[in-house]
């Protein structure tokens, strides 16, 4: 079931903290700076753990050990209760995506009580997305394969039931700008899927912090979105809590001129509507 609320709703889905290892601030840091910012509405979205691994902590400086992540829902839901009639705390993860752990990490979050979960790709062919130096040496045919099979996984991640929100689905730009300038259908194709899986895309403010200055995905990106029928929602990907909010008035705007008449967000897993007038 849809619920369609006031227009005037604020809210950020996307926010880390310290557990990651690469986040500043606590949870609660991040909630109450979502309340010096005006929002109505704030999901915590830490990186999910490395389920698979036979280590308990296999990346310190980029997720939470296995061991945390109960601890991190058990803390969210007890700040979800304190900061009830304040704030809308959420409970969401943002969860990578390896399509030969779909049912392993289901089981995880099958076990608790989710608002959202985030499907973000940040791995392709073993290799970061963020590592500029993969593009070194590659002729033009390599380009369109990495970012077919980049788009490829984003595909496989819609249809896999496991998310309501796919992250920053143009991410691999961050540190290669050329990126966008590589021309291939899989990206369109790709929106279809997500359209037809009723799946929401964020437009994810942190690309300004990268060597792209801009938010994720581009505007063509969105304006093929709307043809496809995609919802789209908003996370900041916040690691510091002043960045909580990031530019929200000006995505706002920007979403109105490309022709959105409204976004979602996400309580209970079931869609919440928010118009954009």
């Amino acid at each position: 079931m849809t619920q369609i609320i006031n227009h005037d709703l604020k809210f950020d889905l996307h926010t880390h903290h310290d557990r990651c290892g690469h986040a500043r601030g606590t949870i609660r840091d991040y909630i109450e700076a979502g309340l010096k910012k005006g929002l109505n509405v704030i999901g915590i979205s830490d990186h999910t753990p490395y389920f698979t691994s036979e280590e308990e902590q296999p990346y310190p400086h980029i997720a939470m050990g296995k061991s945390q992540f109960p601890e991190y829902v058990k803390e969210v839901l007890r700040l979800k209760d304190e900061y009830r009639g304040k704030i809308d705390v959420l409970l969401g993860v943002e969860s990578d995506f390896f399509p030969e752990h779909v049912e392993v990490y289901k089981l995880y979050y099958d076990r608790y009580p989710f608002d959202y979960i985030i499907g973000s790709v940040h791995h392709v062919e073993g290799i970061n997305i963020f590592k500029k130096e993969r593009w070194e040496g590659l002729t033009e045919q390599d380009k369109v394969r990495t970012k077919e099979a980049y788009f490829n996984l984003i595909e496989h991640s819609a249809r896999s039931g496991m998310y309501q929100i796919l992250g920053h689905i143009d991410a691999m730009k961050g540190y290669y700008p050329a990126f966008s300038s590589i021309q291939t259908a899989a990206v369109e194709q790709t929106l279809k899927v997500i359209g037809e899986n009723e799946m929401a895309i964020e437009i994810n403010t942190s690309g300004k912090t990268k060597d792209v200055g801009g938010w994720y995905p581009a505007d063509d990106i969105l304006e093929m979105a709307l043809r496809y029928g995609v919802k789209v929602t908003f996370g900041s990907d916040a690691h510091d809590p002043e960045r909580v909010g990031d530019d929200w008035e000006q995505v706002v705007q920007s979403l109105k001129e490309i022709g959105f008449k409204e976004w979602v967000y996400f309580k209970e897993r079931k869609r919440v509507v928010v118009p954009l007038y």
